[in-house]
């Protein structure tokens, strides 16, 4: 059984497989299907929601995908062209496989921890800052700088997590005037210019890293379990909001997108090719009063 799932490929191979394969693969493995014919089934719906998932700019996280809110979405307008009979396979299989891999969900509708957090809400700056403070607070080094290694890539560099894991320490570049350039790796590659405040710990790494890898180089087995098993292993606050990168990432866009620099440079550095994924995101943007507006929309050339 194993050995079939770890060769499971959709028939159609879309563009996005190969971003979420391994995660699919995991997954689907971790909840140990009987039958071969009860795993393709399983595979199939995960495969369906991580591409639907991917499309929508999220990364490749089980977790996510697996979220009561994301499988009801999905199965609403992920798959308009299959029956409501299919609709209705794919919410119990992907319901069961989260049952299997995260738990029951908990009386009152309310799902496990690992997915309650909306990956689309972006962290508000107390949350960055209680984040930053949990991180340094760990038992071990590895966790510490693990952490907020992760927090620095997430939100003051806007990567996802399969985004962290191939990179390596010469894909930081430190300029001269001390920032950070940060070259990131895969079918998204692109230059990011990392934010002031992470410096810091960004070039730190990369020094320790050496060409190793830049995110937990000691680790040697790369995979989507390489950013999550570092995050379930840190002692939890009921305090601090829990650390998704899917948050992270929402939260460098949003904060861009309110500056507002130019979409075409949003895109570019957020490896984007299409504005669709920028739509969940829309209701955290701040408002703008009615004077602002006018005056703004009255100067404009």
């Amino acid at each position: 059984m194993e050995r079939r799932i770890a060769q499971y490929r959709p028939s159609n191979r879309p563009p996005a497989w190969e971003r979420v394969a391994d995660e699919v693969r995991t997954t689907v493995a971790r909840a140990t299907p009987v039958t071969t014919h009860r795993a393709r089934d399983l595979l199939t719906a995960l495969t369906r929601i991580a591409v639907f998932a991917d499309q929508q700019g999220h990364p490749a996280d089980a977790c996510l995908w697996l979220a009561p809110a994301m499988v009801e979405h999905f199965a609403a307008t992920g798959c308009p062209e299959v029956s409501e009979a299919t609709r209705a396979n794919y919410r119990a299989c992907l319901t069961a496989i989260r049952t299997a891999v995260l738990g029951p969900d908990l009386p009152g509708g309310r799902p496990v921890p690992l997915s309650a957090s909306d990956p689309s809400q972006p962290y508000s700056q107390n949350n960055k800052a209680d984040l930053w403070g949990w991180a340094g607070g760990q038992s071990t080094d590895e966790l510490r700088r693990g952490l907020r290694l992760l927090l620095t890539l997430g939100l003051g560099c806007g990567l996802d997590t399969t985004e962290i894991i191939p990179l390596r320490g010469p894909d930081v570049r430190i300029l001269k005037d001390g920032s950070c350039v940060l070259a990131v790796r895969g079918s998204r590659s692109r230059l990011i210019i990392c934010s002031r405040p992470f410096e810091r710990t960004l070039s730190e790494a990369a020094r320790l890293a050496g060409t190793g890898y830049l995110f937990r180089p000691a680790s040697f087995a790369r995979g989507p379990n390489t950013v999550t098993d570092l995050v379930y292993r840190a002692t939890r606050d009921p305090r601090v909001p829990r650390l998704v990168m899917g948050r992270c990432r929402a939260t460098w866009l949003v904060e861009r997108m309110n500056v507002p620099i130019p979409l075409p440079v949003l895109l570019a550095a957020a490896g984007l090719d299409s504005l669709h994924a920028l739509s969940r995101l829309l209701p955290y943007l701040k408002g703008t009063g009615a004077e602002q507006a006018r005056t703004t929309l009255r100067e404009m050339p």
